[in-house]
């Protein structure tokens, strides 16, 4: 049984990563020939600088497609099999479509796992050096967005401001304190130029406090602000989820989204972030009742078209649920889980449907 189970994952592996590999070089091929001119930008070994391009964006289109290249493999696998009356094999060694699920399992968690690896490790490794690059949505302008800009932050009632801040975001520089009491209503400004983190808060040097009632400024070396904010570190600081690793989005969401995007957003992406490995067993799930069913004979396309079909709606509907999340609409859990929880009861109710074939 493990040597049948080992056959079956390795065909469904070997077709889907082809076709997932097939489709992201095709995509590739498309995307680089629109920016071809942006890419080569004019320098001696343009082409060089093309493959590089692609390499680097090569990991995030994969990304995408891998789950339907799942589908579509393990489609492929069994209907060759059936095809082949191999699947009606199966079935007259009483393996019933269940233990076909459990038989598929080890394939469909290394692709889901080769997903995380991607979206976790390979992707913000390769966006900075994208944004260097400038083409596209990856602009060499998007680099300077919250670096050389002010960073705006918010702390209980209290808004911040600060011109800068070092890589590590322990050290503010020319920082504005906006002191608000529980109405919103301004009390004070506390000017500093320079804010250091350490253990007991904000240690401000260089202070001048400005009062409502147009009492003189009041002036100090030093003083402490126990507000809780800190800034992104470097590199971070335009908020875009994609170029975050899993301790990095935690990290934003335990900072409330480090005043540049609410936390719901980031733990939204955070726990999106671990969903392709439900996501690739509700994909497995769902086509061995399909494929059951085909032992009957007939309705190939009809079969190979419905698991297409299911596959496509889930990723539109998994869209449509990802953004209601990011907006607020719905919890992070819900809106990530609600799609994945729904399509492998789906692929629950077929399997029970599913007669066992003795």
């Amino acid at each position: 049984m493990f040597r049948l189970s080992r056959m079956i994952n390795r065909m469904v592996l070997v077709r889907a990563l082809g076709i997932g590999i097939g489709i992201t070089v095709f995509i590739l091929s498309l995307e680089t020939l629109a920016y071809t001119k942006e890419i080569m930008g004019g320098d001696d070994g343009g082409m060089l600088k093309v493959l590089h391009y692609m390499i680097l964006r090569m990991p995030s289109v994969l990304c995408i497609y891998l789950p339907i290249a799942l589908l579509l493999g393990t489609l492929l696998t069994l209907t060759e099999l059936s095809h082949r009356n191999e699947l009606a094999a199966f079935w007259a060694m009483g393996i019933s479509p269940l233990k076909l699920f459990l038989m598929l399992v080890p394939g469909a968690l290394i692709i889901g796992a080769l997903q995380f690896v991607l979206l976790d490790r390979a992707v913000p490794a390769a966006v900075p050096a994208l944004r260097a690059l400038g083409v596209g949505d990856y602009a060499a302008a998007q680099m300077k967005l919250g670096e050389q800009d002010p960073i705006w932050l918010k702390s209980g009632n209290d808004i911040v401001r600060a011109v800068k801040a070092n890589a590590n975001s322990n050290v503010m520089e020319d920082v504005i304190i906006f002191r608000r009491d529980s109405r919103g209503v301004l009390t004070h400004q506390v000017f500093a130029e320079k804010a250091v983190l350490k253990k007991d808060g904000w240690h401000l040097s260089t202070v001048i406090t400005y009062r409502r009632d147009a009492a003189p400024p009041e002036r100090s070396a030093s003083a402490l602000y126990k507000g809780r904010v800190r800034p992104a570190v470097a590199g971070l600081r335009a908020g875009d989820p994609e170029q975050m690793t899993w301790e990095q989005l935690g990290r934003f969401v335990a900072n409330g989204g480090f005043g540049i995007r609410p936390g719901y957003f980031y733990e939204t992406w955070r726990q999106k972030r671990l969903s392709p490995l439900a996501v690739v067993l509700a994909m497995t799930l769902l086509c061995v009742p399909l494929a059951a069913k085909f032992r009957r004979g007939g309705g190939l396309g009809v079969l190979f078209g419905l698991g297409i079909g299911i596959g496509f709606l889930f990723f539109v509907f998994e869209g449509i649920s990802t953004s209601a999340g990011e907006l607020g609409f719905v919890p992070p859990w819900m809106a990530v889980w609600t799609p994945v929880g729904l399509l492998t009861l789906f692929g629950l109710f077929l399997m029970l449907r599913t007669e066992r074939v003795a």
